[in-house]
This record gives C-alpha cells, sequence and structure tokens, in this order.
C-alpha cells in the first residue's frame, strides 16, 4: 500500500488537484454550451431556389426564396426548402463538434459522447429526398368529446 494514503497533507492535495480539475471541466462545459447556444447556420439548396437558417437545436430561424420559386412547382420548392435545411443542420453538427471537441478536448470521453449525440440530434431531420408523411390520427376515444369546462360551471 501506499504510504501517501494515510498522510493527511498528501490527501489534501490530492482533494485539491480533483477540485480544480472539476471546476475547469464545469468552466469548460459552460462554455461550449455558450458558444453552442450561439451556433446559426445558412445553406441552400443545390439549384440555388431556397436559404434556411437553423438555430443549435437545427430549428428553422429562417428561410428565404428566390423568385425562381415561381417557375418551379411546389413539389420542386419543397424538396429544395427541405435540401437546405439538411444542409444546414449537418453544418451546424459539425460546428457543435468543432466546439465540443475544442472545449473539451478530442480525448474526452464524455466530449466524444456528446459530439457524437449531438449530431446524431442535429442530423436526424427530415430526409429531403423522402416526401412528407402525415402521422394517422389515433382512434377516437370516449373522451374525445368531453367538455373539461362542465364540472367548473354553476
Amino acid at each position: 500500500m501506499n504510504g501517501d494514503v494515510l498522510d493527511p497533507y498528501a490527501a489534501r492535495e490530492r482533494l485539491a488537484a480533483w477540485r480544480q480539475r472539476a471546476e475547469q471541466v464545469a468552466a469548460n462545459t459552460q462554455a461550449m454550451s455558450e458558444r453552442i447556444g450561439e451556433i446559426r447556420v445558412t445553406a441552400g439548396d443545390p439549384q440555388g431556389l431556397a436559404q434556411v437558417t437553423v438555430d443549435s437545436t437545427g430549428s428553422m430561424v429562417d428561410l428565404r426564396l428566390t423568385d425562381e420559386i415561381k417557375r418551379k412547382s411546389p413539389d420542386v420548392v419543397s424538396r429544395a426548402v427541405l435540401a437546405a435545411l439538411a444542409a444546414a443542420r449537418n453544418q451546424a453538427a459539425d460546428r457543435s463538434q468543432e466546439i465540443v471537441t475544442d472545449t473539451l478536448g478530442a480525448d474526452s470521453a464524455a466530449g466524444q459522447e456528446i459530439a457524437q449525440r449531438l449530431g446524431d440530434r442535429l442530423r436526424s431531420g427530415p430526409d429531403p429526398a423522402e416526401p412528407a408523411e402525415r402521422p394517422a390520427r389515433p382512434p377516437r376515444d370516449e373522451y374525445d368529446d368531453y367538455d373539461v369546462t362542465k364540472d367548473f360551471r354553476s
């Protein structure tokens, strides 16, 4: 056994070093979170019909369409918007992963896991080549027509 285990001064130094590492990780994680939160990425479709801007969550925050859409069918415009959205989300994923690597380090297991999850979440948007399908309406049940206000009327 190591003699330092029972040495209170050595134990205090190890505890101080552990605390300092934990504080540094917390500070790096906070900086990472703030930088990721500031992400805004704009990308366009290959035909130049649409430009989409997404935030750090991959949500569309702006859409710009060119006058060229007037000469295209709605399906073509729809696919252009989805292609631009996918491109913007992919770029946001790349940027997020860069920030994680910059702040937590490429060799950090936690950083690798965070980067992977961010990339997966941002890249899991709709496939622009596939038409969107509407979810089926759930079957009606006995409560669909229930008036919740009737219990509170006098």
